[in-house]
């Protein structure tokens, strides 16, 4: 019997949970729990199921981190301590600018980097026919290098740099150096032509791929679709320390690195575009998308979810109500 149906059998805990999750988390279409590296648990809510993917928003910023990090094993990236514009040779830098010229990629990967904007100008950004060069253009300005400023379309040129130090483009790259590996069923590019084609993606219930912009460049903050599942195999490569079906995928050295705290905004930390959430770590996207890892217990859990304004906190309900289940 496994752990699934002995908590099922105790009073139905699992029931009571389920219930709350269609009363209280609406809009969540799938959890899936893995514990001492299986899968112990995995369910499906509002007609949504296994095979189904879903825009996981701002958890696709992690994976943005784990594919730096594999490139950086594979040679293709030094540092992140470079400088950003190394990358980008042929691209000019207004007269008077200094500041972007000292951002380097440790900066965009810890949100310490500073922009010319007070509110994130996605409309400018995607209208634009080349959005790692409309990015780069934004970069810089007179707010210091090192303060937290967390930025969605900042991250896009993270993109820039995989594409230009690999040579590939980033699912290519993904496709063969994670998702094959973990295999995950790589997506295909969705090309979002306006803004109502945007915020289509953002809010239909059901969209495939991973956001690329007209020159060809996936989407770093936002934009990737993937099941629970295969969230939670990247959780799991995490707390095994890259290792996965006997194969070093990505070092442990970088894991370690990037789960620790860099930069911190408020209460909360930081570490390379992952969350810090005590002796916790997470992957978290806007509508309520997560990939948490409890390295002690052994447990990762992931929630994909279709888009919600001020959804409820994932983490407080995973602590509340999700690890006293399986613990």
């Amino acid at each position: 019997m496994c752990e699934y149906e002995k908590v099922r059998m105790n009073n139905n805990p699992i029931s009571n949970f389920e219930d709350l999750i269609k009363k209280e988390y609406s809009n969540i279409a799938g959890i899936a729990i893995r514990k001492d590296e299986s899968l112990i648990y995995e369910k499906y809510f509002d007609g949504y199921t296994k095979d189904d993917v879903l825009h996981i928003a701002s958890v696709t910023k992690s994976i943005i981190s784990v594919l730096i990090g594999i490139a950086i094993d594979k040679g293709y990236i030094k540092n992140i301590e470079l400088k950003v514009l190394e990358f980008f040779p042929d691209y000019t830098v207004r007269r008077g600018e200094k500041t972007i010229q000292n951002v380097t990629m440790k900066n965009l990967m810890t949100m310490t980097a500073p922009y010319k904007y007070k509110s994130e100008p996605y409309t400018k950004i995607y209208s634009s026919d080349d959005w790692v060069k409309a990015t780069l253009d934004l970069l810089g300005g007179k707010g210091g290098i090192g303060e937290f400023k967390y930025s969605t379309v900042g991250t896009h040129i993270l993109s820039g740099v995989l594409t230009n130090a690999t040579g590939q483009s980033v699912i290519d790259f993904a496709t063969e150096s994670l998702f094959k590996p973990l295999e995950i069923k790589a997506p295909n590019n969705a090309f979002i032509q306006n803004k109502e084609e945007h915020f289509a993606f953002l809010k239909d219930k059901y969209v495939t791929g991973w956001v690329v912009d007209p020159k060809g460049v996936n989407t770093a903050g936002w934009g990737l679709t993937l099941t629970p599942r295969d969230m939670a195999k990247i959780g799991q490569l995490y707390l095994s320390g890259g290792v996965w079906n006997g194969n070093q995928i990505l070092s442990s050295k970088w894991i370690e690195d990037s789960t620790k705290e860099k930069s911190q905004w408020g209460e909360l930390s930081y570490g390379y575009l992952w969350w810090i959430v005590d002796d916790c770590y997470a992957a978290l996207g806007d509508g309520g998308n997560v990939i948490f890892i409890n390295p002690k217990k052994e447990m990762v859990v992931t929630i994909a979810s279709h888009f919600m304004p001020r959804a409820k906190d994932r983490i407080e309900s995973i602590r509340k109500h999700i690890m006293p289940l399986f613990e």
